[in-house]
Parts: structure tokens; C-alpha cells; sequence
């Protein structure tokens, strides 16, 4: 039997999956968690044999919990499940110690299959995302630029973020939600490894970045 533990914090993903996880006689839900925070907590509490874990997680983004749980309770496979495709996004899932990667929209019988595979031992990637590992390590990209692990949206935000702006006038600068803005922020500091905004700004304008605007 494959426990697994769920972290989302929408509803109806988790209703989703609990849907798709049921049809597995195979396949235990342990638990599940709706922020960052609670899927640590259940994770070294629960052991479960895969966690399927969102990104963009409240209390914690979820590449934190990710490195937190892969310190904690090492013997749970991670499953990153989540709306993000790029390629930073997966490699910072990667090192933070992601055993495999799968992009919202997969079909039931693709999730199933990744949690086999996880549970066993085996890294397992979309098609696409597949594709695109093996091109990039047989020919890894020029890492040029100040923080190459971030998306050109991420930078762009540091960017504002170093001159000064509120997430209000990134948004109006960039047509961007507010509280998109701050999403990008929280996922921003978990690839720098820091935790506070003022952080990221004096990384910011030490490579150069705010000067501008």
C-alpha cells in the first residue's frame, strides 16, 4: 500500500486528487494540507511513502517545505504537481529535492502513474518536461545575468522590487495583479534562499538591479 499526503491549497485540487487517488486500490490518503506549513508538520508525522506537493503554497512556499521535508522525513518521495512549466521552476523543485514534476492538467492516469513511480524510486517528468531535462544537460544553457535561476518575470519584479516599488506600482507597471505581484515575490525569495523582502533588495542592487527606474 502507497500512502500518500497531499499538499494544496485549493479545495478543489484536493478533491481532485483525493478522486483520482481513490480509484487505486493500491493507494492510500493519509492526509492533507492546505499551506506549507501544515504538509512539514504532516509529512514528519505521517512518513508517507509520496507527497504530492504544490508550489505556491501559503506560510511556506513549497520549495521550502520541499528542502524541509527532505530533511526531516528523507525516505518521502516528492511529487511536485503545480501550474509553473519553466524551467527554473523545475530546476529549483529539482535541487530543492523533487523526485519528480508533473504540470496541473495531467490526467488521472498520468498522476497514478508518477506516484508508482515515486514510490519506487523513479524520477518521473511530463513528456514535455522530460524532453526539455535531457536538452538542457546535454547542453546546459549559458547561465549569464544576475540570478539565472529566476523566470524573466521573477527578474523583472526584483527588478521593480530594487527601485523602490510597492507591489501596487509593480502590478501597474508591469499589468499584474497585486497579489500576483506578491506571489512572484514569495517564490523569488524561496529560489534566493532568503526570507525577508529587504533581503532580496540589497541582493538586488548589489548585482546591479533598481538602478533605472
Amino acid at each position: 500500500m502507497i500512502r500518500v499526503l497531499v499538499a494544496d491549497d485549493h479545495p478543489l485540487v484536493r478533491q481532485g486528487l483525493r478522486a483520482v487517488l481513490a480509484t487505486e486500490p493500491g493507494i492510500a490518503l493519509v492526509g492533507e494540507a492546505a499551506d506549507g506549513r501544515d504538509a512539514v508538520r504532516q509529512a514528519v508525522e505521517l512518513r508517507p511513502d509520496v507527497m504530492v506537493m504544490d508550489l505556491q503554497l501559503p506560510g511556506l512556499h513549497g520549495l521550502d517545505a520541499t528542502r524541509m521535508i527532505k530533511s526531516q522525513a528523507p525516505e518521502s518521495a516528492i511529487l511536485v504537481l503545480t501550474m509553473f512549466e519553466d524551467d527554473a521552476t523545475v530546476f529549483a523543485a529539482i535541487q530543492a529535492g523533487a523526485l519528480g514534476y508533473l504540470v496541473k492538467g495531467a490526467d488521472g492516469a498520468d498522476i497514478l502513474a508518477a506516484v508508482h513511480a515515486a514510490a519506487a524510486g523513479q524520477p518521473v517528468f511530463g513528456a514535455a518536461l522530460a524532453g526539455r531535462l535531457r536538452t538542457w544537460f546535454a547542453a546546459p544553457p549559458p547561465q549569464a545575468g544576475p540570478f539565472p535561476q529566476l523566470t524573466s518575470r521573477e527578474l523583472d519584479i526584483l527588478d521593480h522590487l530594487a527601485a523602490g516599488l510597492s507591489n501596487v506600482e509593480i502590478g501597474r507597471n508591469l499589468h499584474l495583479s497585486a497579489k500576483t505581484v506578491a506571489n512572484n515575490i514569495t517564490a523569488i525569495l524561496a529560489k534566493l534562499h532568503l526570507t525577508q523582502r529587504s533581503q532580496a533588495i540589497v541582493q538586488a542592487r548589489d548585482a546591479g538591479l533598481g538602478r533605472t527606474r
